[in-house]
């Protein structure tokens, strides 16, 4: 089943647009942590890690505490963003909160991060507010077999942007 194509999104205007982050978590091995939305029906419910940027808060360190929130990560070093926005529109049929509030979609920066601790650090249910009930570490060509189809080309452009700079840190850590 492909994606719907989008509404063209005007990059000079991106007000109505929520500001957000998104994190790719990825061990030495090149393989990046994806989680399965909690109360979201199957099959395309696993994603990144991603929340909102509090008032008065730096990218860097909205990506930081969302990453703990969400999943209980600690142990990580910063590998790199992306340069631009990359925006969303909610789909037709989004409900949410978010949409409720007068929001067309996301904008996002994403962040690549180094996982450099043991998988028992995570913590799904280490916040008031759970966004995952599962987890597991993939392949980074699996990843759009699970994504939620609206999401798709946001996570292409960031597969495409990122994922150089996941692979040469996994080259790294085999050198």
């Amino acid at each position: 089943m492909s994606p719907e194509p989008a509404s063209p999104i005007d990059p000079s205007d991106l007000s109505r647009y929520r500001p957000n982050v998104g994190i790719v978590l990825a061990r030495a091995d090149g393989r990046v942590w994806l989680g399965k939305r909690s109360h979201t029906a199957g099959p395309r419910n696993w994603q990144f890690p991603q929340g909102g940027v509090d008032a008065g808060e730096s990218l860097a360190d909205a990506a930081a505490r969302e990453l703990l929130e969400e999943t209980g990560a600690r142990s990580v070093r910063m590998l790199g963003r992306t340069r631009d926005w990359v925006a969303y529109r909610f789909p037709p049929s989004y409900s949410r909160s978010k949409a409720a509030r007068g929001w067309l979609g996301q904008k996002q920066i994403w962040f690549a991060f180094r996982f450099l601790g043991e998988d028992s650090e995570f913590d799904l249910a280490g916040h008031h507010v759970v966004e995952f009930d599962e987890w597991r570490w993939a392949k980074l060509d699996e990843v759009m077999d699970h994504v939620a189809e609206f999401k798709l080309p946001t996570y292409r452009r960031v597969i495409d942007d990122l994922g150089p700079l996941i692979a040469a840190e996994a080259f790294q850590s085999e050198v």
